[in-house]
């Protein structure tokens, strides 16, 4: 575990809500130098806390699904877990890939424009790797909404002020031409690249580029630029909740409790299959997490019927928008 101070978690935050700020509006924000804002920056690349930065893109605007996939294994080797991984991993659809202890052994998030392909690659998977599976189930998620990283900032931080952004399947697709994709293929996951080498990368000018991105946000496709951070050198563990209700009148007041929690991330509030209300937080222990569990319970008695957790292991990839080939 590494040790922060507070200057250094408040640069964190800054990143998160906008890596593409300047080191100098940065300091501004949290009453340091510039000078001091790019070391303090380099040295929590360099001991791992930062692990990259990458762009949230909203792809169910450009026409996409997100099916989700659950997989328990069936005495598998190390070796042939590893190759359905490297599978999942170099499939260009993958959203998110995690290894989860609990009753999930993987999860699979696919970006899906056409239900026929989905089902052929599925199909395929399952001749592959079909004996390895004990079970797995398909859901459909069709809203999340993701919150600020409160947990950086707990004596600074506003429980009004926690709903960062909101994406969802409603609407028509927003059309978007070849620049646009190129664009949002390279800040996908380089989001910090600056507007000089996306010009080269695109082969056009920093003006035009500039120009795309901003049009792009106000199309709500770049809904942030942010921050990786590798939360287990915080001393906290990635965490998914399940919960099954009892009473589906009870899902908003459960929903809007849960966000007060500055440790919640992601809420995964609209969902076909799996469960009623899903979402992710960081936790610093068992015994946290249980009593998280217990605190719902007790302010919602009668309205949960089941609830499972399971922790993220290892995450694979992340990456908000199809791979361009």
């Amino acid at each position: 575990m590494e040790k922060l101070d507070l200057k250094d978690r408040k640069i964190l935050y800054q990143l998160d809500l906008n890596c593409r700020q300047s080191n100098t509006h940065i300091g501004k924000k949290v009453g340091l130098s510039k000078e001091v804002v790019n070391y303090r920056i380099k040295r929590m690349r360099d001991i791992g806390i930062i692990n990259g930065f990458w762009t949230a893109i909203n792809s169910l605007k450009l026409g996409y699904y997100a099916c989700r996939i659950y997989i328990n294994f069936l005495d598998v080797s190390s070796d042939i877990k590893n190759e359905i991984i490297r599978y999942f991993k170099n499939y260009k659809n993958v959203w998110t890939l995690h290894s989860a202890k609990g009753p999930v052994d993987l999860e699979v998030v696919l970006w899906v424009d056409d239900i026929y392909n989905f089902n052929q690659f599925w199909n395929k998977t399952l001749d592959r790797y079909g004996n390895h599976f004990e079970k797995y189930e398909v859901s459909i998620l069709t809203q999340v909404t993701c919150l600020k990283k409160s947990y950086l900032i707990l004596d600074d931080y506003e429980k009004s002020d926690r709903e960062f952004y909101t994406i969802n399947c409603s609407g028509n697709p927003v059309t978007i031409d070849e620049l646009d994709y190129r664009i949002l293929n390279e800040i996908a996951t380089n989001a910090r690249i600056p507007l000089v080498k996306l010009a080269e990368k695109s082969n056009s000018s920093s003006q035009t580029i500039n120009y795309k991105i901003k049009n792009l946000m106000k199309k709500g496709i770049i809904l942030a630029f942010r921050v990786g951070i590798d939360i287990s050198k915080l001393g906290l563990r990635n965490c998914m909740i399940d919960i099954y209700l009892k009473d589906h009148t009870k899902g908003i007041q459960i929903e809007n409790y849960v966000k007060g929690n500055p440790y919640v991330e992601n809420i995964m509030d609209m969902t076909i299959g799996w469960c009623d209300l899903n979402f992710e937080l960081m936790v610093k222990n068992i015994d946290s997490l249980t009593q998280i569990i217990e605190d719902i319970d007790s302010k919602f008695p009668g309205a949960i019927r089941k609830t499972n957790f399971w922790m993220a292991h290892k995450i694979h990839k992340e990456r908000w928008l199809p791979e361009l080939y």
